[in-house]
């Protein structure tokens, strides 16, 4: 039965090409949005390339300082002297990588300049994102405790400084007037890892910032590494007893927020500018559903007016199978099948349209080493959201098709 209802799908199709040609044109519009977005969101927050470990790390960049007596507040990355002096000493964590966000420097070189971003690290940061050094190694304690002038470039930073391709261990960049000596260089960072993202990393211990300062909020981000994710739990219990415990300059402020977040849980609260943590998850999932349900729902309603066209232009057809003995129930399967066909023939273009977009993405120069990818995730994706555009778009016209009577069916055409 399903194989009459296939051939009967694909002969109306090849009848009605304008329509045909319409309806696909939406379905693979929509879904190739879709998808790109998808393969965007997933580079994001997903684990890659240099921080692979994410489903055993934590967060910590919110600070918020509040005031119940007087409208004062903070809100920003912690400083180092909580990470080192707060989070460090923690039991749970194996590892905690801390980083400065990016400064922009400038460099000259054949009287050119570049524009490059520079980070302060900790050594611990190269023992918990996995870079992938092309040469030299990163440094150690003992250079980051004295201070050394020492640096790790990007790959795309010595081609633009060095000459492409070219041995730098031992040479000297000068950014913003200093001169670090090259120990390493990595393999190119995208910009969409925001927390391992630079242009050259060197010791915080060569900051301007004084990092002894005793304040709590600041410009630094931790990477807490665990041992397993079941470690999870308890490092969330353990850094929100060791955060009450924080003194606070209770003239000014008297509440503080702060957590260690999944990276998932930092993504949502970022996007909904949420610094205290009443929100969550949920918020951020039940906005993310309400905006696709948005977005799919213009083409949706497009695609039932036009299916609702259809049926009136086959009302005869109706009429007759009706009169022949055709159930109700047999015309809405024929016609339920022949929109989800529709909508998965839309869906493959779309994955076509989507692999040409991604690929022109990832060669432009939009964003820096940028890497998308139609992965298993993002496939499932698209292939749930045809399931789900093919249903909502062919219940109600198949309901419409079936109520008909046969003389209605008949005189309407």
């Amino acid at each position: 039965m399903f194989k009459n209802y296939f051939k009967i799908a694909i002969a109306v199709l090849k009848r009605r090409k304008f329509f045909t040609f319409v309806s696909l044109f939406g379905i693979s519009f929509t879904l190739t949005i879709l998808i790109v977005l998808a393969a965007f969101i997933d580079n994001l927050i997903g684990a890659g390339y240099p921080d692979t470990a994410r489903d055993r790390e934590l967060y910590v960049n919110n600070i918020s300082l509040r005031s119940t007596k007087n409208p004062s507040d903070i809100n920003g990355g912690p400083s180092f002297y909580f990470l080192d002096h707060y989070v460090s000493p923690l039991k749970i964590p194996q590892k905690l990588a801390i980083a400065s966000g990016n400064s922009h420097t400038s460099s000259y070189t054949n009287e050119k300049k570049l524009v490059i971003d520079l980070k302060y690290t900790n050594d611990q940061f190269w023992e918990v994102l996995q870079f992938r050094f092309i040469e030299g190694k990163p440094y150690a304690k003992q250079e980051v405790d004295n201070g050394e002038k020492v640096a790790v470039i990007s790959e795309e930073t010595r081609d633009n400084y060095f000459g492409k391709g070219v041995s730098v261990a031992g040479k000297y960049i000068e950014t913003d007037n200093v001169r670090y000596r090259v120990i390493g260089v990595v393999q190119n960072v995208s910009v969409m890892q925001l927390f391992a993202h630079a242009d050259i990393y060197v010791p915080y211990t060569l900051s301007k910032e004084n990092f002894h300062n005793t304040d709590i909020s600041g410009g630094y981000n931790g990477i807490i590494l665990l041992r397993s994710r079941a470690d999870i739990p308890g490092m969330k219990e353990e850094y929100s007893r060791m955060a009450a415990k924080v003194p606070l300059n209770s003239k000014i402020f008297d509440v503080l927020y702060t957590s260690a977040d999944t990276y998932l849980e930092w993504f949502a609260r970022n996007m909904i500018d949420d610094h205290t943590g009443s929100a969550g998850l949920g918020t951020f999932f039940a906005l993310t559903g309400i905006f696709l349900f948005l977005f799919l729902l213009l083409p949706t309603l497009n695609l039932v007016n036009m299916n609702i066209s259809r049926i009136i232009e086959r009302s005869s057809e109706i009429g007759v199978r009706k009169a022949f003995g055709a159930s109700s129930r047999t015309l809405v399967y024929q016609f339920i099948i022949e929109n989800l066909i529709l909508t998965f023939i839309g869906n493959a273009i779309g994955i076509l349209f989507s692999f040409i977009a991604i690929q022109a993405l990832n060669s432009s120069d939009l964003i820096d080493n940028l890497h998308l990818s139609i992965n298993v995730n993002v496939l499932i994706f698209s292939l749930l959201l045809s399931l789900i555009f093919g249903l909502l778009s062919g219940v109600y016209p198949a309901w419409r098709m079936s109520s008909m009577q046969v003389v209605e069916a008949l005189k309407a055409q």
